[in-house]
Order: C-alpha cells, then structure tokens, then sequence
C-alpha cells in the first residue's frame, strides 16, 4: 500500500455487555467485554474522557507559548503549550481552543488552523485531543483571568521552536502536546506545502463532532 493512502478507519466489534466501576467529575472508567475475531469475548478497561484541544500559539518571531505547571500524577512540573477540556457536549472545539488561550496565557489569536489530531493513549483511553496553530498573536484586553488550583502556580514564557524540539528529542520535555504540536509543526514548515497546506480551523473532526460556530 503507498503510504499516501494509509489512514485510519472507523470499526466497532461487537460488545457484549459494558458497566462504568467509576466515574469522575470529568472522565471515567468503562469495562467493555469485546468479541475478538477468534469469538472469544475479552474484558477491555479504558477511561472515559470528553475530548481536548491544545493550542500551538506562535508568535511573529517563532517563538511558541509554553507555560509550566504542576502535574501530580506523574509529580513533575512540565513545560506545556495552553490547553483544556470540551467541557460541553458537541462544543465547538476552536471555541474551546481560543478561551483556553485567553484563560491560560491572556493571549488572542488572528489565525487559526488544525495542526494535528490525535489519540494520546488509544490502547488505555478514548481520549481525542485536537492542536490547533495559532498565529498573528496579540495581547487580550481587559482584566487577566483569575486562575487557582494548580494554574495558580503557572509560568509563562515565549521560547524558540526549534529548543523545544531540541528539548523534546533530548528527553527533557514530555507533555504530549507540546512534543507532537512542535514536531508536527516542524514537519508542516519543512513539507512542500507549508502551512498554508494545513486544514482549516473548522475542519471536520469525526472523533468529536462539533456544532459550528
């Protein structure tokens, strides 16, 4: 198979039955018993989650918008690019993408495109999470966000791309956002089409369907 026609497809085996041992404020987790191809129904245990978006927010001099917060599940501090939740059901993720971007790093964007979309951990979650690029940056009017919890203690800075790549391939930064957003935005600027040849901000999203803006 050429490599220009390998993509993912959409398939569903059969589930035998399902239950929900617990459930969060935000996410989940399900047990399905799923029929193998052999016949043989096997237990499946995966979180359930709503969906995210990131945003790549570049600036006119290439540098990326990191910010770093305290992550307790894996008790480190880590370098991220602004993120969040689709809260609500069918919300539009480039909504969704440009509060987070406002809340987070008080920061609006002329220029959106779809960077990339992903699974973060297919095998253990379902969630989907989608990385927008954001261009032509300026900052928000008006009073900053009020933050707490863990973003109380956030730090911003603006940082070249091509150190967070180099950051990234060192071992030395490990949210994936960050990672497959500055990669992914590496490949696009050194592929034939550039980013004009990015998808556009609304493009469709069928591991979460959105109502348009």
């Amino acid at each position: 198979m050429s490599a220009s026609r390998i993509a993912d497809t959409p398939e569903e085996w059969e589930v035998t039955a399902t239950s929900t041992p617990f459930q969060g404020a935000k996410t989940g987790v399900r047990t399905d018993h799923v029929v193998m191809p052999d016949g043989v129904a096997a237990s499946r245990d995966y979180q359930t989650h709503p969906g995210s978006v990131a945003v790549l927010a570049l600036d006119d001099q290439d540098h990326v918008l990191v910010l770093s917060q305290y992550r307790h599940p894996v008790r480190e501090k880590l370098w991220e690019i602004p993120a969040g939740l689709l809260d609500v059901p069918g919300e539009n993720p480039l909504a969704a993408a440009q509060r987070e971007l406002y809340e987070e790093a008080h920061v609006r964007a002329e220029d959106w495109r779809v960077l990339v979309d992903v699974y973060t951990t297919p095998g253990g979650s379902d969630e989907a999470v989608r990385i927008f690029l954001a261009r032509r940056l300026s900052e928000a009017e008006g009073a900053r966000f009020e933050v707490s919890g863990e973003e109380a203690d956030m730090e911003l800075a603006r940082v070249p791309m091509e150190e967070l790549v180099r950051g990234a391939l060192a071992g030395q930064l490990h949210n994936n956002c960050l990672v497959v957003g500055c990669l992914a935005l590496s490949a696009a600027l050194s592929s034939g089409g550039g980013l004009g040849a990015l998808r556009p901000a609304q493009a469709p999203w069928p591991a979460r369907p959105f109502d348009p803006m």
